[in-house]
């Protein structure tokens, strides 16, 4: 058993938290929300992020974005000051690589050892632990913490150094972005074409337009039942955390000289999606925008 700090019990920290306890870990938790506090199941709670890193084996941290983590990595009274050499972090957060790299030499600066460990999943694979984990970092602390991840999630890929992690993550749900949209168009099009939305899933499910997107997160109802498109689109990841993925992506193409025209686009399709009032949406509720749109037939 492993004593555990655990930084952001959000809709994602807070089921991922309560997976660690349920895998007969000691885990002291920390979030300034009140009602995060409440909500993460057999969780310590303490008052101090401080406190949740002293004396922990390892100290996990889910957060917003990359300033937060830096800012929660190094202040005076922040976790790594707070936390004995040898002690893991490993930093689940979504963010842009330059600061998962910081982190990581913030944490190598006072004998630390590291792993930038983004998700794929959301709050459904957070909360069955069926998540999927890109990590970065050393052998030495992938080692150490491929163990923690395994309680929390389904599939663990250690990615490479530090910050390829994030650099996975964030290639990964451009992917996924673009696919979406994709998939929306295409049903959008079937719709006013008078094709039927089962038959068009039941060839292209298995066609060469067979895609996540579409097989297990279709964005019209009917097709899959546990898609967010058959409960109201009720997120399992928000419309405005796939902008901020978005983002991030564009951010790292302009940095490298990536030419991303379909990204690019698809960010653009989001931000305005998002700035529309639809923010706290699935992802997949980009269909309606898409459909809306498009003329009467």
């Amino acid at each position: 058993m492993a004593r555990i700090g655990f930084i952001g019990l959000g809709n994602m920290g807070g089921p991922m938290a309560a997976n660690l306890v349920r895998a007969g870990h000691a885990v002291l938790g920390f979030d300034t929300v009140p009602a995060a506090r409440e909500a993460a199941a057999g969780v310590t709670i303490v008052e101090l992020a401080a406190e949740a890193a002293r004396d922990a084996d390892a100290v996990i941290t889910m957060l917003p974005s990359g300033p937060i983590v830096r800012a929660v990595y190094e202040a005076a009274d922040g976790i790594l000051p707070a936390a004995r050499a040898g002690t893991l972090f490993i930093d689940c957060s979504t963010i842009d690589v330059d600061s998962a790299r910081a982190a990581h030499a913030m944490a190598a600066g006072r004998g630390m050892l590291s792993l930038d460990a983004p998700v794929s999943g959301g709050v459904g694979g957070a909360s069955a632990g069926t998540l999927t984990f890109m990590a970065g970092g050393s052998a030495e602390a992938f080692e150490r913490g491929e163990p923690l991840l395994a309680a929390m999630g389904r599939r663990i890929v250690h990615c490479g150094g530090a910050g390829a992690g994030q650099a996975a993550k964030i290639c990964n749900n451009m992917i996924l972005g673009i696919s979406m949209i994709a998939v929306s168009e295409a049903f959008a099009l079937a719709d006013r074409l008078g094709l039927d939305r089962q038959k068009l899933f039941d060839v292209a499910s298995t066609a060469s337009g067979q895609c996540w997107s579409l097989t297990s997160y279709c964005p019209v109802p009917g097709p899959v039942p546990a898609s967010p498109a058959n409960h109201e689109y009720r997120p399992g990841f928000a419309a405005a955390l796939m902008l901020k993925d978005l983002g991030l992506a564009m951010e790292a193409a302009a940095a490298t000289g990536t030419e991303t025209a379909l990204g690019r686009h698809a960010r653009d399709i989001y931000a305005a999606f998002a700035e529309s009032g639809h923010g706290g949406e699935d992802f997949s509720a980009i269909f309606r925008a898409i459909s809306a749109a498009s003329k009467p037939a």
